[in-house]
């Protein structure tokens, strides 16, 4: 009997349930018991069989044990549908400063973000450096009102004040550019020379020096000289061991030293091939020390010969009797021994002029013509029809000094010939103050009409870029505008963070060419995302139906998805 009274009940409440219109609308397609029991309408989650996971909307995270009527105001349930997003239920804390798009920083589980800096490196500005150690609010200063306004991505946006009180080097004073990143390094902790990148000239060794004005005494953005000498003379001058100023060394200091600090260990390599035999020869392995011949280390172009051979006076007078112009000193065993052995000839050297390079096979009538007594020994005063001849580059024409000696030695045939005041013509500093001494690489041979802006000497470069391909998007030929006379790389063209992602998130590997989104080659401020994306406008407006403000074109898509993202 109870069963049958409980069987009537059943069919009670679903006749009731046909005749009568849902309070639930007619999108609910669930059973009513489903949810409800005969005891009453009241819904019970722990013995519904309903669960809103079949929905459109699975609870997850708080959701799960929020109660139903705080998103279902009314028994309409499909009402609640059209609030899919965070915010049409939440209230933006942070007054659309971040975006409308939530789960990019929060999940169901909790408002508090714990990963904000790996986030932050999906950005427009990737935390690097001292600023991954930052605090939030030292940048954005609103940070206590849940608000991040966005800031300028250049340095300078937030560091004109380091820039401003900076004194050594004073920035304003030498008038140092306002693009930090042209000496400190982003990924730095430190504004110290040991963040500048300074590898145009590496700061290694006895170069490592923390004070940029020891080395660019008149301001840090005027160019200097890579030459030894030019920050070095002083230490050439002031040299006693030997003394280098009387010795007539030569200044080019990479001859002998490295930078190792101190000057030390340093090589004469060269005292065979322009002075005397010591490394060769029957001299080879007879001394131990310079002063072994120098006695007088206060002026190596003195030296001695009789001191250090094991025979005296008596023996060589008795040795070259008969030897015409025979004088028992040191200054005649090198004139008639300049190789040190006995086979001797006239050392020119002992006259002041000493003969090198091209010098050794000229002959004595090429100089001498009027007689021995009185030459110059002043390059131009021989060499003015050279100078004047000179058509590659043309001297005259291009104010080239007549001090041949500033740019050539006494090798055969002029070469090779420095060109220390390049400067004064076309500068050469980052990459090109590297291959300075390859004058070929930019001239080929031509020094008077030689390409002087990038794009003229880097055309194949530009031609042969493919990622982006310069040619084809006609990309500037002011190369300066991207990259710096330092490297090609870095450049300033950061798609992903100026513009949009497409080496990372969603566009990740999907294009193979700027021109898939870039179609007007010409300009490439303008773009496509319709003509890329496998919908057409019928879905597009079908699925965009009652989103505000939506329009079927690129720049909306891009309005409201500047990541990329859905």
């Amino acid at each position: 009997m109870r069963k049958l009274s409980l069987i009537l009940s059943m069919i009670f409440l679903i006749g009731l349930a046909s005749a009568q219109e849902s309070p639930h609308g007619e999108k609910l397609t669930f059973n009513c018991t489903d949810c409800h029991t005969t005891e009453g309408w009241k819904f019970s989650a722990s013995t519904a069989k309903f669960s809103h996971d079949l929905t459109k909307f699975k609870l997850k995270g708080q959701h799960f044990y929020s109660d139903c009527k705080a998103c279902h105001k009314t028994l309409v349930f499909s009402e609640a549908e059209a609030k899919a997003n965070c915010n049409d239920c939440h209230t933006d804390m942070h007054n659309n400063t971040v975006g409308p798009n939530c789960a990019e920083c929060h999940t169901p589980k909790s408002w508090i973000v714990e990963n904000i800096t790996e986030i932050h490196q999906r950005s427009r500005f990737p935390l690097l450096g001292a600023h991954n150690t930052a605090d939030c609010a030292a940048c954005h200063t609103s940070a206590s009102n849940l608000e991040f306004q966005p800031l300028g991505v250049e340095c300078i946006d937030c560091h004109n004040d380091d820039y401003q009180a900076t004194t050594k080097p004073n920035h304003i004073q030498t008038g140092i550019s306002t693009d930090c990143i042209e000496c400190h390094r982003i990924d730095a902790f430190e504004w110290s020379a040991s963040g500048i990148n300074h590898d145009f000239f590496p700061l290694t060794r006895g170069h490592k020096v923390e004070d940029c004005a020891a080395c660019h005494k008149s301001g840090i953005t005027e160019p200097i000289s890579a030459d030894c000498s030019s920050c070095h003379q002083n230490d050439y001058n002031n040299a006693k061991n030997p003394s280098h100023q009387n010795s007539g060394f030569s200044t080019d200091c990479a001859e002998c030293h490295t930078t190792e600090p101190d000057w030390k260990p340093a090589e004469f390599k060269t005292h065979d091939g322009l002075y005397f035999p010591i490394y060769s020869g029957s001299h080879k392995g007879e001394w131990n020390s310079c002063a072994d011949c120098h006695t007088q280390p206060e002026n190596y172009n003195l030296f001695s010969c009789t001191d250090c051979h094991e025979h005296n006076k008596s023996d060589m007078d008795k040795e070259h009797k008969g030897e015409n112009g025979y004088s028992y000193n040191s200054n005649a065993c090198f004139a008639c021994h300049p190789n040190g052995s006995e086979d001797g000839a006239f050392n020119h050297d002992v006259t002041g002029f000493q003969l090198k390079g091209a010098h050794i096979q000229t002959t004595c009538l090429d100089c001498h013509s009027a007689g021995y007594g009185g030459t110059s020994s002043t390059c131009n005063n021989c060499h003015t029809n050279n100078y004047n001849e000179a058509i590659n580059p043309n001297h005259k024409d291009a104010g080239i000094s007549t001090e041949c000696e500033d740019c050539h030695t006494t090798n055969p045939g002029w070469e090779p010939a420095s060109f220390p005041t390049h400067n004064d013509y076309y500068a050469l500093n980052g990459a090109h103050a590297k291959i300075s001494n390859d004058c070929f690489l930019c001239h080929e041979g031509n020094y008077n009409s030689t390409k002087n802006t990038c794009y003229e000497c880097h055309t194949a470069a530009y031609n042969a870029t493919k990622d982006p391909a310069h040619l084809t998007a006609q990309f500037p030929k002011e190369c300066a505008e991207c990259h710096t006379e330092t490297a090609w790389e870095p450049s300033t063209f950061n798609h992903d963070s100026q513009y949009f992602p497409i080496y990372s998130g969603k566009h990740k590997g999907e294009w193979n060419s700027c021109a898939e989104c870039h179609t007007v080659p010409t300009n490439y401020s303008v773009f496509s995302c319709t003509d890329c994306h496998e919908h057409n406008k019928t879905d597009m407006d079908k699925e965009h139906e009652g989103e505000n403000g939506y329009v079927y074109n690129s720049i909306n898509c891009y309005a409201c998805h500047p990541k990329g993202d859905s």
